[in-house]
């Protein structure tokens, strides 16, 4: 009946040609650099950490807009919807995995290493860290414990983590077009119940607060896949309406929390934009972009995403009394962008394609045989024995039993161990 119901809705949908997005790359970058404007603009206790001043006067207009740069955060988990919900299609869930691992954790542990230097030779705007901590960051699971990050930005991987393992389920057996919807609808259904439950670990697992953004990039690829309906859009309508909710929610706490003005309605605007911008790639219409610069500046993202926190302060820190802080801030992301782009090539590149290799190998010798187990007793011959003769009937005198040969061991009726190895 389910069957036959999706049918009806999805009859004529056939999947679009595989391309590069390059837009999507773009948008990637505007994602970071508009967190990375928060950090060195908005945030408040960051900046007068680094600058010396507050934000009003370092930035007197320009905080005004750096100070809704965390919701860059949420067009980034928009994005991961959508590209991980496009590379899971056709894959395993232990190539999933792999994937996963060699695309988060090369530059995220080049960046541990680089960031933990960085504020141990000049622990000017951080302090040191404990060592069982710069340890745990290395799994990436010190969110989990609450563990101190190597540097805050570290808490998105998390969420990012939760979502794959979430997804896991629905690529478990073949990622298809049903498949997709019922988790994006059931998700979506499930965070809100667990809201409501106020049971932290359920609030955790399915993120409330970030899921709308997530099954958002979900229902636009899919969009982008297989054509417009009705499911689809609205599982993209209850994402915006959540994200919305959301997001108002989040503003309020920032207020609260940071003594800042920032106004609900702005916030709202922004995740509007960012709705509107990713539904325009998915229906096509920057098809023709295809500058070979945006796919080199997505490839910078993460690595310039992981280090411009701590780094970029403390090189603000430096730097701070040799220029204006808008020429500093422009130096300080110019210098960012040449350390990801290093790390990039010169780290993780290098370091994916051993890793990739290691976890293959590794996936393919999964069934291999143990070799402190103790020899299994040995078969017994499948092979029947040839039936015995008929007895005769007649009864014998003991003269003639005594004339009844013995019988002879035929190779059928041996048990015949197996040659054990050396």
């Amino acid at each position: 009946m389910h069957g036959l119901w999706f049918s009806v809705w999805l009859p004529a949908m056939t999947p679009a040609p595989a391309r590069r997005l390059a837009a999507l790359d773009g948008l990637r970058l505007v994602a970071a650099l508009f967190v990375s404007l928060y950090h060195f603009t908005g945030y408040r206790p960051g900046v007068l950490d680094a600058w010396g001043e507050s934000r009003e006067a370092a930035f007197p207009e320009l905080h005004l807009l750096g100070q809704y740069g965390w919701l860059g955060v949420e067009l980034f988990f928009m994005i991961s919807g959508f590209v991980i919900c496009m590379s899971s299609w056709g894959r395993t869930p232990g190539a999933f995995f792999r994937s996963r691992v060699t695309r988060l954790f090369p530059a995220y542990w080049a960046a541990i290493l680089i960031t933990t230097v960085v504020v141990t030779i000049w622990p000017v705007v951080r302090g040191h860290l404990r060592y069982s901590d710069i340890l745990l960051n290395f799994s990436m699971m010190q969110q989990g414990l609450g563990a101190r990050s190597v540097d805050a930005v570290y808490w998105t991987l998390w969420s990012e983590g939760l979502f794959y393992l979430l997804f896991s389920f629905a690529i478990w057996r073949g990622l298809t077009l049903k498949r997709a919807i019922v988790f994006g609808y059931g998700w979506l259904i499930a965070a809100t119940l667990a809201e409501q439950s106020g049971v932290p670990l359920l609030k955790t697992f399915l993120q409330p607060n970030y899921a709308p953004f997530f099954v958002a990039g979900i229902a636009l690829y899919l969009i982008y896949r297989f054509g417009s309906d009705v499911l689809l859009w609205g599982l993209l309508g209850l994402s915006y309406v959540l994200a919305v909710y959301w997001t108002d929610s989040s503003v309020r706490h920032f207020n609260g929390r940071f003594d800042v003005d920032m106004r609900p309605v702005v916030g709202a605007a922004l995740v509007t934009g960012f709705f509107v911008v990713l539904t325009v790639i998915a229906l096509g219409y920057t098809s023709r972009i295809q500058w070979g610069w945006l796919t080199t500046a997505g490839a910078l993202t993460y690595p310039f995403y992981l280090l411009h926190e701590n780094v970029g302060w403390t090189v603000i820190y430096g730097l701070r009394d040799f220029a204006p802080p808008l020429v500093i801030l422009a130096a300080v992301i110019a210098i960012m962008l040449v350390a990801a782009y290093l790390l990039h090539r010169l780290i993780e590149k290098p370091l994916a394609r051993v890793l990739k290799v290691k976890l293959e190998q590794a996936s393919a010798g999964l069934g291999r045989q143990d070799r402190f187990a103790r020899p299994s007793s040995a078969p017994v011959s499948s092979k029947i024995p040839a039936p015995a003769a008929p007895v005769s009937s007649k009864i014998q005198t003991p003269a003639a039993a005594s004339k009844i040969p013995e019988p002879r061991e035929a190779p059928e009726d041996t048990l015949v161990l197996p040659r054990v190895r050396d």
